[in-house]
């Protein structure tokens, strides 16, 4: 399918909502088009220097224009999409465009490996001193947590490509306990410069008899 398109150094994810301030005189014309046709568009990832996936969003609210036109506008992140010709500027537009073809992906996982995610998180945000909030197992999935982990931008692109709930859960995971084990081993290391920092009273070594 033909998609115009609104590259980004971002990612976004299915589901999740697109806060975007519009000021190109071609990406004004793109919302525009959009109010008008009700047509969606893609937001394609720019990353080392290439676009490969994206995914495609659709306008849900205008919610401010400013005198020189520009406006701050919401979306909603659809379907994820690969990439597969790409035009700097749409016929007739003034915005690019491209072909795209739809991945098929899903979103079932067991409730027992959402719960070890959920314990993974809570575990994470504690040895951080984060503020957690009591995720409900039966409400979220891969995407809804990908920001909330500390994945890297590449981690964040490298879940978007994958289409089966639970690779991306066990993505996740992986990623969870890691970070876990060496957030564990500096604290620990933290507390134990913080412990060598004390004066403390040393018996002295009674060399009497060592032989030498």
């Amino acid at each position: 399918m033909k998609l115009p398109l609104f590259p980004l150094q971002s990612i976004f994810f299915p589901g999740e909502t697109v806060p975007l301030h519009i000021f190109e005189e071609r990406y004004k014309q793109l919302i525009n088009d959009c109010r008008q046709e009700a047509i969606t568009f893609g937001i394609p990832v720019f990353i080392n220097n290439k676009m490969e996936y994206g995914v495609e969003v659709q306008l849900v609210e205008v919610v401010s224009t400013y005198e020189t036109g520009e406006m701050d506008v919401v979306c909603v992140a659809r379907q994820v999409f690969k990439l597969l010709a790409f035009d700097n500027v749409m016929e007739g537009k003034l915005y690019a465009g491209g072909i795209v073809k739809l991945m098929e992906y899903d979103y079932e996982a067991t409730d027992e490996k959402k719960q070890v995610i959920i314990n993974g998180i809570r575990q994470l945000y504690t040895i951080m001193d984060v503020p957690y909030t009591e995720i409900n197992v039966k409400e979220f999935n891969s995407f809804t947590l990908a920001h909330k982990i500390g994945l890297s931008f590449e981690q964040e692109y490298q879940l978007l490509q994958i289409p089966s709930e639970n690779d991306r859960l066990n993505f996740i995971s992986l990623h969870l306990t890691s970070t876990i084990t060496v957030l564990s081993q500096v604290e620990r290391t933290k507390k134990i410069i913080e412990l060598n920092g004390h004066f403390k009273n040393f018996d002295p070594l009674d060399f009497k008899d060592i032989e030498i």
